[in-house]
């Protein structure tokens, strides 16, 4: 099995400023399909996603927490044991296990139980909307229609009681607009309710009010830059990635039927967006005007925009603007998205799912090709790397996060960025 499972940690801390080193394009560009010992049949990335899945279970719930519900201290999606259900989830979604859907199931309520009296947060990544959202669907998926309704009653109990569609610029109630921690990311998790229980689950009337308290605080954001309709601010900075800025915010808002004026401004903020790329590399800023072209990866960088870009184009399909755009971020992230972290957030498991939208969107095999590279190099590699100490085995800062892309490698037409792509 890949070193990967004998993972030894190197304290660190995800933020803008991080050590994000590169590592040389010689290491990429040797992976060929004729280099039979780098690239890997689909079997063996099964049978590692499935091991190291069953490492990630062992070493975050079968133990105190699977006993102790006062033992878990982190229940969130993000970086914490709700992180192992989702893979718990991916991996049943892939091989029809029915231990992999209890133990998700199981993982779900205890983090329920755990978060109810202390989150905050309401969002898919970071709080109790991803708990519901999950809920729900892990007891559809089990027939289990009395915990479906209850953990839906909790999700919609979350939306009444944050006042999400009320709020200046920088968010009613303290509550930002972002993916991470704001608006954006409850939508998320709406969508992944209505994803797999039906699209009017979460009826509109609910969720709408939402999205226009969205665009009107990217609005009152922008108001002093005539060129972007939409910006927003967390904790002060005009963030562009996936996490805590535009990329994420515009992903969640191509998932809503707009109106023409709203799907103009979403454009525009793209096109905007796309201006202001680095003329060298083509990278995209991690912030409004921040001049240091030094992150490749989802949260700040070419990968969210690559995987945002590719649902603008999808949505606006007649704007081939989107399309090339896309396709020129995806080649950013193959000559510099080679990074010295594993996760998704800012590692090479997340950059590796650029590939995987591209390839939906364009059906070339070359895409294909370059996220199993990438699958191919972490299952060789992942041991040498470094992520954050106490999040060794979790979904976007660590290991979980790499056994969602070996699972989704094995049907890349079916493969989504978990909690980022519907």
């Amino acid at each position: 099995m890949s070193s990967a499972i004998e993972y030894t940690s190197q304290d660190s801390h995800s933020h803008e400023d991080n050590n994000n080193e590169r590592l040389d394009l010689n290491l990429i560009l040797q992976m060929k399909p004729s280099a039979s010992n780098l690239w890997l049949p689909k079997e063996t990335f099964l049978r590692a996603a499935i091991s190291l899945k069953n490492k990630v279970v062992e070493m975050t719930w079968n133990g105190s927490c699977s006993t102790d519900r006062s033992a878990v201290v982190d229940s969130t999606v993000y970086s914490g044991l709700l992180g192992t259900a989702f893979t718990c989830l991916r991996s049943y979604e892939f091989t029809g296990n029915q231990q992999d859907l209890l133990s998700c199931s199981e993982i779900v309520d205890t983090c329920a139980a755990a978060a109810r009296a202390s989150s905050r947060h309401v969002t898919f990544l970071c709080g109790r909307g991803g708990i519901y959202a999950l809920g729900a669907v892990v007891a559809n998926y089990k027939g289990d229609q009395h915990g479906r309704d209850s953990y839906l009653d909790l999700f919609l109990e979350v939306a009444h009681e944050r006042a999400l569609p009320i709020g200046p610029e920088e968010g009613g109630f303290g509550m930002s607009y972002e993916l991470m921690y704001g608006r954006a990311g409850f939508l998320w998790a709406a969508l992944f309710i209505n994803k797999y229980l039906g699209e009017q689950t979460l009826p509109s009337e609910i969720l709408l009010p939402i999205v226009d308290a969205v665009l009107a605080g990217g609005r009152a954001g922008a108001s002093d830059n005539p060129e972007c309709p939409l910006m927003y601010r967390w904790h002060g900075t005009r963030y562009w990635g996936a996490a805590n800025g535009l990329a994420g915010i515009l992903q969640v808002l191509l998932h809503f039927q707009l109106s023409n004026e709203d799907a103009e401004d979403v454009k525009a903020t793209l096109r905007y967006m796309m201006s202001k790329r680095f003329p060298r590399s083509g990278n995209y800023p991690s912030s409004e005007g921040n001049p240091r072209d030094k992150l490749v990866q989802w949260s700040h960088g070419a990968t969210a925009m690559a995987i945002s870009l590719c649902k603008a184009s999808q949505v606006f399909s007649n704007d081939r603007e989107f399309r090339s755009a896309a396709i020129e971020a995806g080649e950013v992230v193959w000559k510099s998205g080679l990074v010295k972290k594993v996760g998704l957030f800012d590692g090479i498991a997340g950059n590796a799912y650029a590939f995987l939208s591209l390839y939906r969107l364009t059906g070339e095999s070359i895409y294909e090709e370059r996220a199993k590279a990438f699958a191919s190099f972490l299952y060789h590699n992942a041991s040498k790397f470094s992520t954050g100490a106490d999040h060794v085995y979790s979904l976007f800062q660590g290991l979980a996060g790499v056994a969602c892309l070996w699972f989704d490698i094995l049907a890349p037409e079916r493969s989504r960025f978990p909690g980022y792509e519907l």
